[in-house]
């Protein structure tokens, strides 16, 4: 048995060998001809999973260690009898984490409290419910536009794009990119969507760069229209548009979902997947060792302080979201790079607080974000 892997998926390297000859090579090296006598494919989104890579090779099973899975024909992948899974889930909190040290950073830079805020949620599965509990938590309104969840469940706790665009103060987007379809995404947001929105949104995008129409992007920016940008996916990647990057307020390399948690989690998945479907012995695997945080216990002085700024310290202690800004800007034509080596980041339920004073009511907060309290 043959399995090509890319060499960036983490903790991979020793686990399937018992069982199978593994290549690792670089996402955008795996070509047709590596793949030819190969029996499965592990990838991430930089390999991109069409006909032309796939026709008349012996690839079974494709498993992708992202929640996104655009980069895979899957229409192709069924006809030929192609398994294919993605990691649903596998990085959400990671998101969130990325969500909430952006929010709590343009709260802090521009003075007022995200408490009372209008946050327009624009797709809310696993990532966007995970930014809808961080929202409520910190006592902001939530308004959630799922257009596929709606038909489901019904209008009941949704509502249209439009009341999101008219009535947010900010506006974050958690879809899949989807190019054709009742529930298209691409380019969702244009000239005509930034022309409904508030004069002085905030606007947020972590979902795909192709959900957003980049020259509209900057001429909101650029009027005055947006208060404000944080992106970290782009159109175009890794040559992203650097006019637009100088024109937002945070911009990094498609790393939101990068926390350590997120990448074990999303090769978790794949791995035992691939061994289902092969019936290999490897049962329930889990990354043995997952590097600890540096620092692990946060002390905070709680003592006249308001539970937002008690958040903030905690979440700015785990995600220094600062030095991913400045990396990218100082560095852009090494944004694969910055990926690709990117820091150890522990999600919040790796570290423990140690606060001194503070409300009954923060502890709680803290606690309902994942941080152990003592």
């Amino acid at each position: 048995m043959k399995i090509v892997a890319d060499d960036k998926i983490p903790f991979l390297k020793g686990i399937l060998e018992p069982y199978a000859e593994v290549i690792y090579l670089p996402g955008k090296q795996i070509s047709i001809k590596i793949l030819k006598d190969a029996d499965a494919l592990l990838t991430r989104t930089r390999t991109k999973c069409t006909e032309s890579l796939l026709k008349g090779t012996r690839i079974k099973f494709i498993g992708t260690a992202t929640i996104g899975f655009d980069h895979i024909d899957t229409q192709f992948c069924e006809k030929n009898k192609i398994f294919w899974t993605n990691a649903p889930g596998c990085n959400s909190y990671s998101v969130q984490q990325y969500m909430a040290a952006s929010l709590l950073k343009i709260a802090a830079e521009f003075r007022f409290s995200l408490k009372g805020r209008t946050i327009g949620i624009v797709g809310v599965g696993n990532v966007g419910t995970k930014v809808e509990k961080f929202a409520r938590i910190l006592g902001m309104n939530v308004l959630l536009s799922d257009p596929p969840r709606a038909r489901i469940e019904g209008q009941k706790d949704f509502v249209d794009l439009g009341t999101i665009l008219y009535k947010s103060d900010i506006v974050t987007l958690h879809v899949p990119l989807n190019v054709v379809g009742e529930d298209c995404t691409w380019h969702l947001f244009d000239e005509k969507s930034f022309k409904k929105m508030k004069k002085g949104t905030w606007f947020i995008n972590t979902s795909r760069g192709e959900v957003t129409e980049t020259g509209a992007l900057k001429q909101a920016l650029a009027s005055g229209k947006l208060a404000g940008a944080v992106l970290d996916v782009w159109d175009n990647e890794p040559d992203i548009d650097l006019d637009l990057m100088a024109k937002t307020f945070l911009a990094t390399p498609h790393i939101a979902g990068y926390s350590t948690d997120g990448k074990a989690n999303g090769t978790a998945i794949i791995v035992n997947s691939l061994c289902s479907f092969f019936s290999l012995p490897l049962k329930e695997w889990y990354p043995g060792i997952v590097p600890k945080p540096e620092k692990p216990v946060i002390s905070i002085s709680g003592v006249g302080k308001a539970g937002e700024d008690i958040i903030r310290e905690a979440v700015f202690h785990t995600f220094n979201i600062d030095e991913d800004n400045i990396n990218l800007r100082f560095a852009p034509a090494d944004f694969e790079k910055q990926r690709g080596d990117y820091k150890t980041r522990r999600e919040f339920n790796a570290f423990t607080v140690k606060l001194n004073g503070g409300t009954k009511h923060t502890r709680k907060m803290l606690e309902r974000l994942g941080f152990k309290v003592i």
